[in-house]
Protein backbone atom coordinates (compact mmCIF):
# COMPACT_ATOMS: atom_id res chain seq x y z
CA UNK A 1 0.00 0.00 0.00
CA UNK A 2 1.87 3.21 -1.35
CA UNK A 3 -1.07 6.08 -0.51
CA UNK A 4 -3.57 6.09 2.14
CA UNK A 5 -7.10 7.98 1.47
CA UNK A 6 -8.95 9.58 4.15
CA UNK A 7 -12.25 11.01 4.16
CA UNK A 8 -13.46 13.92 6.22
CA UNK A 9 -17.05 14.76 6.77
CA UNK A 10 -18.15 17.75 7.97
CA UNK A 11 -20.31 18.28 10.76
CA UNK A 12 -23.29 15.81 10.41
CA UNK A 13 -26.44 18.49 11.93
CA UNK A 14 -29.59 17.53 12.63
CA UNK A 15 -31.61 14.00 12.62
CA UNK A 16 -32.49 14.79 8.82
CA UNK A 17 -28.17 14.69 8.37
CA UNK A 18 -27.62 11.73 10.44
CA UNK A 19 -29.94 9.41 8.91
CA UNK A 20 -28.68 10.90 5.29
CA UNK A 21 -24.94 9.75 6.17
CA UNK A 22 -26.70 6.09 7.70
CA UNK A 23 -28.13 5.54 4.12
CA UNK A 24 -25.23 7.58 1.88
CA UNK A 25 -21.79 6.90 3.66
CA UNK A 26 -21.46 3.42 3.41
CA UNK A 27 -21.65 3.83 -0.85
CA UNK A 28 -20.03 6.89 -0.60
CA UNK A 29 -16.86 5.23 1.03
CA UNK A 30 -16.57 2.57 -1.62
CA UNK A 31 -16.99 4.98 -4.05
CA UNK A 32 -14.39 7.11 -3.10
CA UNK A 33 -12.09 4.28 -2.09
CA UNK A 34 -11.68 5.78 1.32
CA UNK A 35 -9.07 3.94 3.76
CA UNK A 36 -10.20 6.19 6.72
CA UNK A 37 -13.22 8.46 7.68
CA UNK A 38 -13.21 10.91 9.99
CA UNK A 39 -17.10 12.13 10.78
CA UNK A 40 -17.53 15.28 12.72
CA UNK A 41 -20.60 14.25 14.95
CA UNK A 42 -21.07 17.46 17.22
CA UNK A 43 -23.96 18.61 16.32
CA UNK A 44 -26.39 15.36 15.65
CA UNK A 45 -28.85 16.18 18.03
CA UNK A 46 -28.73 20.08 16.53
CA UNK A 47 -26.70 20.87 20.02
CA UNK A 48 -24.55 17.75 20.93
CA UNK A 49 -24.73 14.31 20.24
CA UNK A 50 -26.31 11.05 22.11
CA UNK A 51 -24.61 8.02 22.47
CA UNK A 52 -27.33 6.03 20.13
CA UNK A 53 -26.20 8.25 17.47
CA UNK A 54 -22.66 8.10 17.91
CA UNK A 55 -23.30 4.30 17.11
CA UNK A 56 -25.24 5.24 14.14
CA UNK A 57 -22.50 7.33 12.70
CA UNK A 58 -19.81 4.24 13.34
CA UNK A 59 -21.89 1.74 12.20
CA UNK A 60 -22.51 3.83 8.82
CA UNK A 61 -18.45 3.36 8.09
CA UNK A 62 -16.55 6.18 10.39
CA UNK A 63 -13.70 5.22 12.06
CA UNK A 64 -13.68 7.84 14.34
CA UNK A 65 -15.98 10.91 15.52
CA UNK A 66 -14.80 13.90 16.27
CA UNK A 67 -16.80 16.71 18.21
CA UNK A 68 -16.55 20.42 18.94
CA UNK A 69 -18.01 23.05 21.46
CA UNK A 70 -21.47 21.23 21.70
CA UNK A 71 -19.65 18.29 23.08
CA UNK A 72 -21.06 18.42 26.00
CA UNK A 73 -24.59 19.31 25.61
CA UNK A 74 -26.55 15.66 25.35
CA UNK A 75 -25.47 14.73 29.37
CA UNK A 76 -26.18 10.85 28.33
CA UNK A 77 -23.02 11.12 25.76
CA UNK A 78 -20.59 11.80 28.92
CA UNK A 79 -20.11 8.23 30.25
CA UNK A 80 -20.09 7.17 26.47
CA UNK A 81 -16.55 9.62 26.04
CA UNK A 82 -14.88 7.55 28.41
CA UNK A 83 -15.74 4.09 27.45
CA UNK A 84 -15.19 4.53 23.64
CA UNK A 85 -12.32 5.40 22.61
CA UNK A 86 -13.30 5.83 18.43
CA UNK A 87 -15.08 9.36 19.52
CA UNK A 88 -12.70 12.44 20.52
CA UNK A 89 -13.60 15.50 22.04
CA UNK A 90 -11.25 18.67 21.43
CA UNK A 91 -8.00 18.13 22.98
CA UNK A 92 -7.30 21.48 24.36
CA UNK A 93 -10.37 21.16 26.94
CA UNK A 94 -9.83 21.04 30.82
CA UNK A 95 -8.19 17.90 30.90
CA UNK A 96 -10.59 16.59 33.90
CA UNK A 97 -13.63 16.46 31.32
CA UNK A 98 -14.51 13.43 29.91
CA UNK A 99 -13.65 11.79 27.10
CA UNK A 100 -10.23 11.65 24.93
CA UNK A 101 -9.07 14.46 22.46
CA UNK A 102 -6.30 11.85 20.20
CA UNK A 103 -5.89 9.05 19.84
CA UNK A 104 -4.15 5.97 17.73
CA UNK A 105 -6.34 3.80 15.15
CA UNK A 106 -5.48 1.13 13.21
CA UNK A 107 -5.75 1.00 9.54
CA UNK A 108 -4.81 -0.41 6.31
CA UNK A 109 -1.79 1.49 5.95
CA UNK A 110 -0.89 0.91 10.13
CA UNK A 111 -1.64 3.52 13.22
CA UNK A 112 -2.96 6.67 12.24
CA UNK A 113 -3.14 9.55 14.60
CA UNK A 114 -6.44 11.51 14.95
CA UNK A 115 -5.98 14.90 16.68
CA UNK A 116 -9.49 17.17 17.51
CA UNK A 117 -9.26 20.61 18.32
CA UNK A 118 -10.82 23.56 19.65
CA UNK A 119 -10.06 27.45 18.04
CA UNK A 120 -9.57 30.43 20.37
CA UNK A 121 -12.06 33.04 18.34
CA UNK A 122 -15.39 33.70 20.12
CA UNK A 123 -14.05 30.14 22.19
CA UNK A 124 -11.74 30.94 24.18
CA UNK A 125 -9.28 27.92 23.88
CA UNK A 126 -5.91 27.55 23.11
CA UNK A 127 -5.09 24.84 20.97
CA UNK A 128 -1.58 26.00 19.35
CA UNK A 129 0.48 25.41 22.80
CA UNK A 130 -1.67 22.49 23.02
CA UNK A 131 -0.78 20.36 19.62
CA UNK A 132 2.80 21.43 20.40
CA UNK A 133 2.52 19.19 23.67
CA UNK A 134 0.61 16.38 21.84
CA UNK A 135 2.52 15.44 18.65
CA UNK A 136 6.01 14.54 20.55
CA UNK A 137 4.13 11.47 22.03
CA UNK A 138 3.08 10.64 18.57
CA UNK A 139 5.17 7.96 16.95
CA UNK A 140 3.25 7.53 13.95
CA UNK A 141 3.39 9.32 10.26
CA UNK A 142 0.14 9.51 9.93
CA UNK A 143 -1.61 12.19 12.01
CA UNK A 144 -5.11 13.91 10.81
CA UNK A 145 -6.03 16.73 12.61
CA UNK A 146 -9.88 17.92 13.26
CA UNK A 147 -9.79 21.70 13.83
CA UNK A 148 -13.25 22.86 15.19
CA UNK A 149 -12.82 26.81 15.07
CA UNK A 150 -14.88 29.82 13.80
CA UNK A 151 -12.33 32.39 12.30
CA UNK A 152 -10.85 30.80 8.75
CA UNK A 153 -7.64 32.59 10.21
CA UNK A 154 -7.37 30.62 12.98
CA UNK A 155 -7.62 27.14 10.40
CA UNK A 156 -5.45 28.64 8.45
CA UNK A 157 -2.69 29.27 10.90
CA UNK A 158 -3.29 26.32 12.43
CA UNK A 159 -2.26 24.64 8.79
CA UNK A 160 0.60 26.57 8.28
CA UNK A 161 2.04 25.83 11.88
CA UNK A 162 1.83 22.26 11.32
CA UNK A 163 2.80 22.31 7.88
CA UNK A 164 5.10 18.78 7.46
CA UNK A 165 4.85 18.05 10.57
CA UNK A 166 0.84 16.31 10.34
CA UNK A 167 -0.49 14.93 7.36
CA UNK A 168 -4.25 17.00 7.16
CA UNK A 169 -5.77 19.77 8.72
CA UNK A 170 -9.22 20.54 8.07
CA UNK A 171 -11.07 23.03 9.83
CA UNK A 172 -14.78 22.18 10.58
CA UNK A 173 -17.59 24.21 13.49
CA UNK A 174 -18.98 27.02 10.39
CA UNK A 175 -20.85 24.41 8.37
CA UNK A 176 -19.99 26.06 5.30
CA UNK A 177 -17.64 24.63 2.71
CA UNK A 178 -14.15 26.88 1.95
CA UNK A 179 -12.82 27.01 -1.85
CA UNK A 180 -9.25 26.89 -0.12
CA UNK A 181 -8.00 23.06 -0.46
CA UNK A 182 -4.32 23.04 -1.30
CA UNK A 183 -1.80 21.08 -0.37
CA UNK A 184 0.89 23.43 1.86
CA UNK A 185 4.39 23.97 0.82
CA UNK A 186 6.13 21.24 3.40
CA UNK A 187 3.16 18.54 2.44
CA UNK A 188 0.50 19.17 4.67
CA UNK A 189 -3.17 18.73 2.92
CA UNK A 190 -5.28 21.69 4.37
CA UNK A 191 -8.88 23.09 3.95
CA UNK A 192 -10.33 26.10 6.28
CA UNK A 193 -13.64 24.40 6.68
CA UNK A 194 -15.33 21.07 5.15
CA UNK A 195 -19.12 21.90 5.44
CA UNK A 196 -21.57 20.21 6.76
CA UNK A 197 -23.72 16.80 6.86
CA UNK A 198 -27.67 17.94 6.60
CA UNK A 199 -30.13 19.67 4.99
CA UNK A 200 -29.80 21.83 1.63
CA UNK A 201 -32.31 24.14 2.43
CA UNK A 202 -31.60 25.49 5.50
CA UNK A 203 -28.93 28.06 7.79
CA UNK A 204 -26.00 25.59 9.10
CA UNK A 205 -28.88 22.97 8.90
CA UNK A 206 -31.56 24.36 10.60
CA UNK A 207 -34.80 26.52 9.40
CA UNK A 208 -33.96 29.33 7.81
CA UNK A 209 -36.29 31.74 9.72
CA UNK A 210 -35.00 31.34 12.63
CA UNK A 211 -31.99 31.90 12.23
CA UNK A 212 -33.42 35.32 9.98
CA UNK A 213 -35.62 36.29 13.18
CA UNK A 214 -32.35 36.00 15.25
CA UNK A 215 -30.33 38.29 13.60
CA UNK A 216 -33.79 40.54 12.72
CA UNK A 217 -33.69 40.82 16.55
CA UNK A 218 -36.50 39.24 17.28
CA UNK A 219 -37.31 36.72 20.37
CA UNK A 220 -36.99 33.04 18.79
CA UNK A 221 -37.84 29.32 20.61
CA UNK A 222 -36.14 26.65 20.38
CA UNK A 223 -33.64 25.80 17.35
CA UNK A 224 -35.22 23.44 15.05
CA UNK A 225 -33.72 20.95 11.93
CA UNK A 226 -34.74 22.11 8.65
CA UNK A 227 -36.33 19.80 6.17
CA UNK A 228 -35.87 18.72 2.68
CA UNK A 229 -32.95 16.95 0.75
CA UNK A 230 -29.88 16.47 2.31
CA UNK A 231 -25.99 16.91 1.26
CA UNK A 232 -23.19 15.44 2.39
CA UNK A 233 -19.73 17.97 2.44
CA UNK A 234 -16.35 16.93 2.91
CA UNK A 235 -12.64 16.56 1.79
CA UNK A 236 -10.58 13.34 0.96
CA UNK A 237 -6.95 13.74 1.56
CA UNK A 238 -4.24 11.71 -0.68
CA UNK A 239 -1.48 10.76 1.61
CA UNK A 240 1.60 9.09 1.48
CA UNK A 241 2.01 6.14 3.34
CA UNK A 242 6.07 6.60 3.62
CA UNK A 243 6.47 9.71 4.16
CA UNK A 244 2.93 10.72 5.47
CA UNK A 245 2.44 13.51 3.64
CA UNK A 246 -0.77 14.81 1.50
CA UNK A 247 -0.09 14.39 -2.44
CA UNK A 248 -3.84 15.76 -3.41
CA UNK A 249 -7.08 17.26 -1.33
CA UNK A 250 -10.47 16.96 -3.13
CA UNK A 251 -13.24 18.80 -1.82
CA UNK A 252 -16.49 15.90 -1.49
CA UNK A 253 -20.20 17.68 -1.72
CA UNK A 254 -23.19 14.65 -2.66
CA UNK A 255 -26.81 14.69 -2.43
CA UNK A 256 -29.48 12.20 -3.55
Amino acid sequence: MTTFRVLAVGDVTTAAGLSYLRRRLPRLREELEADFVVVNGENASNMGITPDQADTILDAGADVITLGNHAFRQRSILGYLDDCSRILRPANFAPQLPGRGWGLFESKAGPVAVLNLIGRCDMDYNPFLQVEAILPRIQTKLILVDFHAEATSEKLAMAWMLDGRVSAVWGTHTHVPTADERVLPRGTGSIADIGMTGPIDSILGLKPELSVKKFHGDLIGKYEGASGPCKIEGALFTIDVQTGLCSQVERVSVHG
